[in-house]
């Protein structure tokens, strides 16, 4: 019963440090939650260990590099390993819709396979968030811009109006909040699409 009192922040420290044990009771505690969580999105247990077993791995890797900065959110962080590996392991296996190269679009390339509507789903949301996070890191004009002409559909004149100034200074902030979003994507080596 000690053990469970002890907070993930701990035991990732102690594991850091060479304990060992630290990491089974981790893994013990969170085993369900993370299982369920990756068995939700795949419907296969094969498959869903596959990916518990290869999350625990990057976990490792990344604590042992020392690489670890998520203080205290320890859970959301081994979520977001295994969630971008269901996603993985979906394109891995092709059961992402692909297009094309020919210029036909075809409907029925997309709604052929009722299924892939929860891995489009998870893809999107992830790309959104990740939208999302590089939005935060812009200066607030660019960001204020930004967020009136991608989620309120604004025109640049009511942007002007809005924001109290020339429509030419509203389409500069816009151009640098892209050139800025660019340089984050860069620095962070994010991929937004495959």
């Amino acid at each position: 019963m000690q053990k469970e009192t002890i907070t993930d922040a701990v035991l990732v420290s102690n594991y850091i440090k060479g304990d060992e044990a630290a990491l089974e009771v981790l893994i013990t505690r969170h085993k369900q939650r993370i299982y369920s969580f990756i068995y939700s999105k795949v419907y296969d247990r094969d498959v869903t260990e596959d990916v518990f077993q290869d999350t625990f791995i990057k976990v490792i890797r990344t604590l042992k590099r020392g690489k670890y900065n998520e203080e205290g959110k320890f859970l959301p962080w081994v979520m977001r390993i295994a969630h971008n590996l269901v996603i993985d392991h979906f394109r891995k296996n092709k059961r992402m819709p692909k297009f094309d190269n020919s210029g036909e679009f075809n409907i029925f390339s997309v709604i052929s396979d009722s299924s892939l509507n929860a891995e489009r789903t998870m893809v999107k949301e992830q790309v959104e968030a990740d939208v999302r996070r590089l939005i935060e890191e812009l200066p607030e004009d660019q960001k204020e811009v930004l967020m009136m002409r991608m989620y309120n559909d604004m025109s640049f004149k009511e942007i002007s109006e809005r924001t109290g100034v020339s429509i030419n200074t509203a389409l500069g902030r816009m151009r640098y909040a892209l050139i800025n979003m660019r340089k984050v994507i860069e620095k962070h080596n994010i991929v937004l699409t495959n």
